[in-house]
């Protein structure tokens, strides 16, 4: 008897059992935004559904502008600012502002001051010199460097305090953004349904989960939208921050100057020209990213020794790579394209493979009239041949393929062949810190199957839709044949700026 109930007991949970709804399956949700602390937003989730990658965002955003306010050094009205403005005294301030003011304090000495919130002092005599046109007087940069020295605050743990000791203009660039998207991507992932987190700010980023996610390492002497990434690593539940002076930086009398200056000597950084650091804090990999630019290579090394959690790779002026010990860790074995030698008849004229097509477009900034943040317009970019046959796309900026026809030319002249159901370019970029909106594409004269095309007139199509906003697209015939030449286009309500650059390679503002 005991036993016909045992088996009524173990059927019944068996046939309870068979009741269970499956797992869902989880999907990835891409979101941009553009002017997002001061440059571009990138957030990835994987999540069973859409509404609760929605949720994840609105809490990874709401987190973002909570901080800003209080950090951000260009709102009036932010903690900080209000801060700053006080003079001399001593002030009870949030536990975030007084956080990473200590964190300021401690990377200072780990860094032999290669890294210090007042750097911003240096910065500004450079800044002088761009406009004027001409270098900074050694008298300048050593006053500049004497007043970074001195000590500007003191902080008072116990009752989260900090004085201030003179007027030096600070600023919590270096790393702050790697701060906040940490505490943001934090909230991302508690929300339910969230599997993973990427946050991107402008090429740091802080990944949260145990997924993997695949990033590609921007190439500093290559650094168009399109370009062959320089290496790619995957990584999970760690931060990646990479810092260079190929997107920002000062130029005076031709010359082009780091926006990274060392504290130390007032001098921008010259022999590092990218760094990219993996660790497991968000805050400390951007430091460490800043930083690398700065310290000599032994400085570097003696820093990271004892440290088992920290890899980097570094690329010199010259194109050196410098890869850690534990880069290897993550770093992907990486296909570079193998160059293929055209033959080039007498008839056929094909196009100068020393020259390229660089297209510069700049995504306006727009506002919404509730408030809310406006994501990022669908972006095409391609090239059509004299009679109108798609060569070469050079972008396709999307998140949902379901939304593609609304990029009408595009969908119309490219969209049979396009893969149904494809999720777009799904991997990260790693990469220095762009102005917001600001991209660049390059156009290597190939076809997309990796031929060169022939020399002569194509046209360039920029498309941009915008949800909830208005459409457009640009059209310009242009002949690629002969010396450099640079079409500016006309904007825009969706592009505050377009252009297009057809130049030697390696011919660029530095």
């Amino acid at each position: 008897m005991k036993f016909k109930h045992l088996t009524a007991a173990v059927l019944l949970v068996i046939s309870a059992s068979a009741f269970v709804n499956p797992k869902k399956a989880l999907r990835i949700y891409v979101s941009n935004y553009e002017n997002v602390l001061g440059t571009s937003l990138e957030l990835k989730f994987k999540a069973v559904s859409q509404a609760d990658a929605d949720l994840a965002e609105r809490r990874a955003l709401n987190e973002i502008d909570r901080l800003d306010d209080i950090l951000s050094a260009y709102k009036a009205n932010s903690e900080f600012s209000k801060w700053m403005s006080n003079g001399k005294q001593t002030t009870k301030v949030s536990a975030d502002l007084f956080e990473v003011l200590k964190q300021f304090e401690n990377y200072k000495i780990l860094t032999n001051g290669a890294l210090d919130a007042s750097a911003k002092v240096i910065g500004d005599v450079w800044k002088k010199a761009a406009a004027e046109n001409h270098l900074p007087s050694a008298a300048a940069l050593q006053n500049a460097v004497t007043l970074v020295k001195q000590k500007h605050y003191i902080l008072n743990e116990q009752d989260k305090t900090v004085t201030r000791l003179d007027d030096a203009p600070l600023a919590l660039n270096s790393f702050a953004k790697s701060y906040i998207i940490n505490k943001a991507a934090e909230k991302a992932v508690q929300s339910p349904g969230i599997e993973n987190v990427v946050v991107n700010i402008g090429g740091d980023m802080v990944i949260k989960g145990n997924q993997p996610e695949t990033i590609e390492i921007a190439n500093p002497k290559a650094d168009a939208e399109n370009d062959v990434a320089l290496t790619t690593i995957k990584v999970s539940n760690m931060a990646v921050a990479t810092s260079g002076n190929y997107r920002r930086g000062f130029k005076v009398n031709g010359k082009w100057y780091s926006h990274i200056v060392d504290p130390r000597t007032g001098k921008p950084a010259s022999e590092i020209i990218s760094a990219t650091v993996i660790g497991p804090d968000a805050s400390e990999a951007g430091a460490l990213a800043t930083s690398f630019n700065v310290l000599s290579l032994a400085g570097i090394e003696a820093l990271t020794a004892t440290r088992n959690d920290i890899a980097y790779l570094l690329i010199t002026k010259d194109g050196t790579e410098i890869r850690s010990k534990k880069w290897a860790d993550y770093e992907l074995a990486l296909n570079k394209p193998v160059a293929v030698l055209e033959k080039v008849s007498k008839a056929d004229k094909l196009w100068n493979p020393k020259y390229e097509l660089v297209v510069n477009l700049e995504i306006a900034n727009i506002e919404s009239t509730d408030g809310k943040r406006v994501r990022r317009p669908f972006v095409a970019v391609w090239i059509e041949d004299a009679v109108k046959t798609p060569v070469r796309n050079l972008a396709i900026w999307y998140n949902k393929p379901r939304w593609l026809p609304d990029l009408k030319s595009w969908n119309r002249a490219n969209g049979d062949e396009f893969k149904k159901g494809a999720e777009g370019k799904l991997s990260s970029t790693s990469s220095a810190t762009r102005g917001p909106g600001k991209y660049s594409l390059s156009w290597d004269g190939k076809d997309d199957s990796g031929k060169l095309v022939k020399a002569g007139t194509y046209t360039v199509f920029i498309e941009v839709a915008r949800e909830h906003g208005t459409y457009q697209v640009i059209a310009q015939e242009m002949k690629f044949t002969g010396s450099a030449k640079k079409i500016e286009l006309t904007p825009n309500k969706e592009l505050t700026s377009a252009s297009l650059d057809y130049r030697k390679i390696g011919t660029a503002k530095k």
